[in-house]
């Protein structure tokens, strides 16, 4: 039985802000091709302007959360804070101290499996990235301020923020909430466009160190290596699907609040603009970005070591419209919201030369924005305790 929700999508991003509301889901059943269930579920629509929005799960063999809504707008600019009120003063969940926090697993347990993973790669050659990545599981004493957590995270200009209501578990309902920098595939008539991340740094308050972050990033033999693995990867499946298609601009510094990325924008034009943007991103996702290359061995790989189940975290959030329009962004720096609990994700491309000390650091500095919007002090994604 399709489920009706009156929970609000949202896509807070850089261009424009997307709200759908009355969002009835979709069934979609996994293992089949993905082509025919969406353009069944647009006609269903019966109108020319219907639009499906949603999250693709990390992993492949689970279908896709697609909804279709009774209401929904596009409006120009960032328009949270009019979407969404305006952001509490009050911390998000109560006081620090009336947090519970569990880590999935321990930094200590991460960076064992980070060693193991290297291990692999020495032992495999064609094995050349996997992306580890581990959860925070935090708990206050009253509901979490979903408006309020949202609100925060959209102020950062370079990231999209994000809300996409989850089919409920045990009668609870649930959110995907996050501010995410990276976009997985957007198409605007022929024009098809991505901008994959890789390769990071924690920025600093002083600008000194910070520009130093930059700059070491920049040369980094090790980060480069992990940013081309996504960038090839993404041109190699867009390929086939378009007559022109290049990166026209290269590799660029990109910065967040919290962190300095390696970015590469993409641009193609398609062939057939039958491809939609849902098809274009059940295509290329998860990318050498969230899960490593070649893609089925780092995926197995990922199963082995992680002790967690990653969801709709490393997936996809975004919508389509019927005329295969659309964007769809990597579901990152997010937090799986049900009531008063929060599971927070984060991770790092493990490549050869990797440190797990500063592999684990890395994933605890992508904690920061949700941790800071949650009013949570960052160190607890290096100490695993609330402070």
């Amino acid at each position: 039985m399709p489920v009706t929700t009156s929970a609000c999508f949202a896509l807070v991003g850089t261009g424009e802000t997307v709200v759908a509301s009355g969002c009835r889901q979709v069934p979609i059943r996994a293992g089949e091709p993905l082509a025919p269930q969406l353009a069944a579920a647009l006609a269903d629509a019966g109108t020319a302007d219907a639009v499906l929005v949603g999250a693709l799960p990390y992993d492949r063999t689970q279908p896709a959360h697609l909804m279709r809504p009774s209401e929904w707008s596009r409006v120009p600019g960032r328009s949270g804070a009019g979407v969404f009120g305006q952001p509490s003063l009050v911390r998000v969940g109560g006081e620090a101290s009336q947090w519970r926090v569990r880590p999935e697993p321990s930094l200590e347990v991460y960076r064992a499996a980070v060693t193991e993973a290297l291990a692999h790669m020495e032992r495999r050659p064609d094995l050349r990235k996997v992306v580890l990545s581990r959860a925070l599981r935090v708990s206050g004493d009253r509901p979490i301020d979903v408006r309020a957590l949202l609100g925060r995270l959209a102020e950062d200009p370079a990231a999209t923020a994000f809300c996409v209501p989850l089919p409920p578990q045990g009668g609870t309902g649930r959110l995907l909430v996050g501010a995410t920098p990276e976009l997985l595939v957007s198409r605007r008539g022929e024009v098809v466009t991505s901008h994959p991340l890789a390769g990071s740094a924690r920025r600093s308050a002083d600008p000194l160190l910070d520009r130093e972050a930059a700059d070491a990033l920049a040369i980094s033999d090790k980060d480069n290596r992990e940013h081309r693995e996504v960038v090839t990867a993404i041109l190699d499946q867009l390929a086939p699907y378009c007559r022109e298609l290049g990166t026209p601009e290269g590799t660029r510094l990109v910065a967040t609040a919290s962190m300095w990325h390696l970015g590469t924008r993409i641009v193609g034009r398609l062939r057939d603009t039958a491809v939609s943007s849902l098809e274009l991103a059940a295509l290329l996702h998860p990318t050498p970005a969230v899960c490593g290359t070649p893609r089925d061995a780092a995926a197995e790989l990922i199963s082995e070591l992680e002790v967690h189940d990653r969801g709709f975290y490393a997936g996809a959030v975004g919508w389509c419209e019927a005329t295969g329009d659309g964007d769809w962004h990597v579901a990152l720096r997010c937090a799986e919201i049900a009531g008063r609990e929060a599971r927070l994700h984060a991770g790092a491309g493990i490549v050869r030369g990797s440190d797990p000390v500063a592999e684990g650091e890395e994933t605890a500095a992508k904690f920061a924005a949700m941790l800071r919007a949650l009013g949570l002090d960052e160190a607890i994604a290096f100490e695993g305790t609330a402070a």
